[in-house]
C-alpha cells in the first residue's frame, strides 16, 4: 500500500514539475522545476528497484547537468520578447513532437499491460537476490570490462583534446615563480586591520 501511495505521489510531482518546466516564463524557474522533476524521477527509480539509475539521476543530472543549465541561464542576457517570439514560431513543431511522444507513451503502456518483453533475463540473466547496483557492477567488470575501459579511454582523450583546443598562451604577463610563491611568509601575504565602523578600506 505504501509503495502505491509513494508511486502516485512521485508520478504526480514529476508530471507537474515537467509541465511547469516547459510553461514557466522565467528560465531560472524552469531549471528549478527540472531539478524537482529529476529528484522525483529518482524516487520512482528507487521504487522500481533501479537504485543505480536513481543515484545517476541525482549525482549526474541534478549535481552536474541541471546546475550547469542554471549557471548558463543566469549568465546569459535573455530578452523575454525575443524568447516569446521564438516560442510562437516553433509552437506547431513543439505540438507535433508532443503528440508523437504522447502516442509513444500510450503504445508503450499498452505493450507493457499486454505482458511486456522480458529482454533483461535473456541478455544478462542474474540472480534475483542480487541488488541492482551489484548486478550492474558484475556485468561492467566481467562481461563488458573492455567496452567499459574503452569508453573511459574515449572520454579521457576527448577531455584532453578539449583542453588542448581551448588552451591559449597569454602574452604580456609576468612569469610564474613557484619557488618565490612557496617561500612567501604569511606575514608578507596578509595584513590584519582593525577597521573602524562606517569607514572605507584604504588601498
Amino acid at each position: 500500500m505504501i509503495q502505491a501511495i509513494a508511486f502516485y505521489i512521485f508520478a504526480i510531482v514529476v508530471i507537474g514539475s515537467a509541465a511547469m518546466t516547459i510553461s514557466s516564463r522565467n528560465p531560472v524557474h524552469s531549471v528549478m522545476w527540472l531539478i524537482l522533476a529529476f529528484f522525483n524521477a529518482a524516487g520512482l527509480m528507487v521504487l522500481c528497484g533501479a537504485e543505480f539509475i536513481a543515484m545517476l539521476l541525482v549525482i549526474v543530472y541534478v549535481g552536474a547537468v541541471a546546475v550547469l543549465f542554471l549557471f548558463v541561464v543566469m549568465m546569459l542576457d535573455i530578452e523575454v520578447a525575443q524568447m516569446r517570439a521564438g516560442f510562437a514560431r516553433y509552437l506547431p513543431i513543439g505540438l507535433a513532437l508532443s503528440i508523437a511522444l504522447a502516442a509513444e507513451i500510450i503504445i508503450a503502456l499498452g505493450a507493457w499491460s499486454a505482458g511486456g518483453v522480458q529482454l533483461a533475463r535473456r541478455v544478462a540473466p542474474m540472480d534475483a537476490t542480487v541488488s541492482n547496483i551489484q548486478s550492474i557492477g558484475n556485468l561492467l567488470y566481467s562481461r563488458y570490462l573492455f567496452v567499459f575501459e574503452g569508453a573511459g579511454l574515449v572520454l579521457l582523450v576527448s577531455m584532453i583534446g578539449a583542453i588542448v583546443l581551448t588552451h591559449r598562451p597569454r602574452g604580456g604577463t609576468r612569469p610564474q615563480n613557484i619557488a618565490r610563491q612557496i617561500a612567501r611568509r604569511p606575514q608578507d601575504a596578509t595584513r590584519n586591520v582593525n577597521q573602524p565602523v562606517g569607514q572605507g578600506v584604504p588601498l
